[in-house]
């Protein structure tokens, strides 16, 4: 059997961690493995990587049946799976089915980050189905299987033979403590001020971006590509081993079928007919108007059976969709040659130019905060719903089990492009979408402590024309302000596009629309404040770009995000400050872990009496010591808190309580000044003369203010009625 195993060494920081708070930092030098020639050796190429306890096995599986020819939309067909193995950190399945489900949205994001970090990689000429498959075999929280996913499945691609212009690598960096973290513990990425993941791949003698994933808590634009370059010091590592197991390990001669159809020589016959009607149709202001004439155009394409098999020209359907596929290989050559030789855009936008906006607040009267937001053809509808402890979503993640309390779902129904589609679930693309804005925001949330709700977030696309995520972004601010929720800043987004020929010739568009998007080579997505970036999400349809792009594209992102704030804050500059009276009322407090028993009682005795007094709702989180109290009024709530606190604390010597009178004996009363807080009144501390009938002086179920003025051997306090009385309490 002929295995072949390489390791990557490389040197990074680490830092003891404990309760979110730094212990120490230290050097030290981490190890990656890669594995091939063992496992699964059917597949096209599989390499398994490995990093401390975390391995995970990568998958290549190519279409090798000759009638795969794709007659569809131009790109290439490539699916990624990427799954976690529970048995991987030693735990079963929850639920009913002790066994994996579909994937969960975790796995469809990490799915998404590799897919596009090799799909710019694959050659055009693949247009048969490519299927990559990730297994998480083991797990550990010091080693993120993410990362090794995107270098082995690069590392499988270059071995499967399949045209592949690689190899790529991806590296995650936090900043933490002002140190960088390469390959950072997710208790690490916890506490980092930011966290970026890039792709890389060598090209023209220099290492280009291919991929971007970023956020962080409002950073500068030149930190970002300082980061980039902190990390592409790392990029030859991972180049180099890929390159060497290449030469080591024999790579398949994978068999390319012969082509039905020359898309070329076909693009070409017909270029010069259309070229000037297409110019013709992008004049055209509205969307739907412009692809109704793209698809008159389309059927005038010319098929020769000079270059389409007679067999494929017999066929309606198939011959219809190569000439939609002619159609928009002309098209976008059309829209790039109009952008660089007259610098005209489309819609005649400068390069720099956003789109119209318009933006409202408070348009759904029974919704907890709501707001429209539209650019251009873009039309996001954002509602705002605050919940309570109860809501929060249970994560069941290889790392661990938590809860977490903001939720953004982002839905793309068909109406929104004029189509017919049935809503059959979340799509990836989605779920992706909702989880760039949920990072957009997520850094300028307020803490549990400020905002003890549970905050889901829900953006309905009703128009769409490029770059519908980030309109989320600006609408979802917009709502969480309208909804009264404290966030430290506005957050604004904007997609800037390329059209690329070579690192003299290119241009960057602010703001694209749809047909820039489809004709262009880039879709940057930029979030952030006033004061800096919050997200980032890159995707290029090329081999990579420069620092030079990026920065420049930055800075252009900058000057755009300024405007988009200046509007946004024209209608709506600051958090409202009352609630929707719609909203639940609630309040959270921190007692120490250990007093959680005392709050419940014996039997929940304490717990079910402050219920039962103030009708509230109460939720006691058990690993931090939160006590979430909901109620329908504030004075309900502000009772039970103050009910609470008191059972967390220990009773004050010298601090006067309001207590309920217990029992009356013959020698004093027992009186119980908070729930599980029960003291002695001694008959000599009920007033200041002597009290000779104790009945006649104090009722069972009466309230009388007492003063703790001591504690027994037994930590029982010991009341004074007539203390409080000296100080005023009747």
């Amino acid at each position: 059997m002929n295995v072949l195993k390489k390791i990557v060494n490389y040197e990074t920081k680490t830092f003891s961690i404990q309760e979110n708070k730094i212990i120490s930092e230290k050097n030290v030098t981490k190890s990656i493995e890669f594995e091939i020639g063992l496992l699964a050796k059917q597949a096209d190429a599989a390499v398994k990587v490995t990093s401390g306890g975390t391995s995970v096995l990568c998958c290549v599986v190519a279409e090798k049946n000759e009638t795969s020819d794709i007659f569809t939309e131009d790109f290439v067909p490539l699916t990624v799976d990427y799954r976690e193995r529970t048995y991987a950190a030693g735990k079963i399945p929850g639920g009913f089915f002790k066994r994996e489900g579909k994937p969960r949205e975790h796995e469809i994001h990490v799915s998404r980050l590799i897919d596009r970090t090799l799909r710019p990689l694959f050659d055009k000429e693949v247009d048969f189905p490519v299927q990559i498959n990730v297994l998480v075999l083991s797990f550990d929280p010091e080693n993120d299987p993410a990362i090794l996913s995107v270098l082995g499945c690069s590392c499988a691609a270059m071995l499967s033979g399949i045209p592949f212009n690689g190899p790529s690598s991806c590296l995650r960096l936090c900043k933490i403590n002002n140190e960088y973290v390469i390959n950072p513990s997710f208790q690490e990425r916890e506490i980092a001020e930011f966290e970026l993941v890039a792709s890389f791949v060598e090209t023209e003698n220099q290492n280009k971006v291919l991929m971007i994933e970023f956020e962080g808590k409002e950073i500068q634009e030149q930190e970002i590509v300082t980061a980039l370059q902190e990390l592409e010091k790392y990029v030859p590592l991972f180049q180099n081993v890929q390159k060497e197991i290449v030469k080591e390990f024999p790579k398949k001669n994978f068999y390319l079928h012969k082509k039905k159809y020359d898309i070329d020589k076909l693009v070409k016959n017909n270029f010069v007919a259309l070229a000037d009607k297409i110019s013709e149709v992008l004049k055209i202001e509205l969307k739907q108007e412009r692809e109704e004439k793209y698809k008159i155009l389309a059927e005038t394409v010319e098929l020769s059976n000079e270059f389409v098999d007679e067999e494929i020209l017999k066929d309606e359907e198939k011959t219809k969709k190569i000439k939609q596929k002619v159609f928009f290989r002309i098209l976008r050559e059309v829209v790039r040659k109009q952008i660089l030789d007259t610098k005209i855009r489309p819609d005649g936008r400068k390069f720099d130019q956003l789109r119209e906006i318009y933006c409202d607040v408070g348009i759904l009267p029974r919704t907890h905060g709501s707001a429209l937001f539209q650019r251009g053809q873009t039309q996001a509808l954002v509602a705002i719903t605050l919940g309570t402890s109860s809501d929060m979503q249970i994560m069941d993640e290889l790392v661990g089990e938590y809860k977490e309390r903001f939720m953004f779902h982002y839905n793309f129904p068909g109406f929104a492009t004029g189509e017919v589609k049935l809503e059959r679930g979340v799509s990836r693309r989605e779920l992706g979408h909702g989880f760039l804005a949920k990072k957009a925001l997520r850094p300028v949330l307020p803490t549990e402590e400020e905002f003890p709700y549970t905050i889901r977030v829900v953006s309905d696309i009703l128009e769409s024309n490029g770059s519908s995520s980030m309109a989320s972004v600006c609408g979802g601010s917009l709502a969480m302000f309208d909804a009264g929720i404290k966030l430290k800043s506005a957050v604004a987004g904007v997609a800037l596009g390329l059209i690329y020929e070579n690192e003299n010739q290119y241009v960057i568009l602010t703001d694209i629309a749809g047909i820039e998007d489809h004709a262009g080579d880039m879709d940057f997505k930029i979030a952030g404040t006033k004061k800096g970036i919050t997200a980032i999400q890159l995707d290029l349809k090329i081999r990579g770009i420069s620092l030079n792009i990026i920065t420049e594209t930055l800075n252009l992102a900058k000057t755009a995000r300024m405007q988009i704030l200046d509007v946004m804050n024209s209608k709506i500059s600051a958090p409202k400050k009352e609630l929707s009276q719609f909203a639940p009322k609630i309040k959270m407090v921190q007692i120490p872990v250990e007093k959680i028993g005392d709050l419940i009682g014996p039997r929940g005795k304490n717990i079910k009496q402050i219920i039962e007094e103030t009708q509230v709702k109460i939720e006691i989180d058990d690993s931090s010591g939160k006590v979430f109290i909901s109620a329908d009024t504030e004075e309900a709530l502000n009772s039970a808190a103050e009910i609470i606190e008191c059972l967390s604390k220990d009773v004050e010597v010298g601090k006067v309580y309001k207590g309920n009178i217990l029992k009356v004996v013959d020698y004093g009363a027992f009186i119980e000044i908070f729930p599980g807080k029960v003291g002695l009144l001694h008959i000599s501390q009920i007033a200041d003369r002597r009290i000779r009938n104790i009945n006649s002086v104090l009722k069972e179920g009466e309230k009388i203010y007492v003063k703790v003025i001591g504690v027994d051997s037994e930590g029982r306090p010991i009341l004074s009625r007539k203390e409080a009385v000296k100080l005023g309490y009747e």
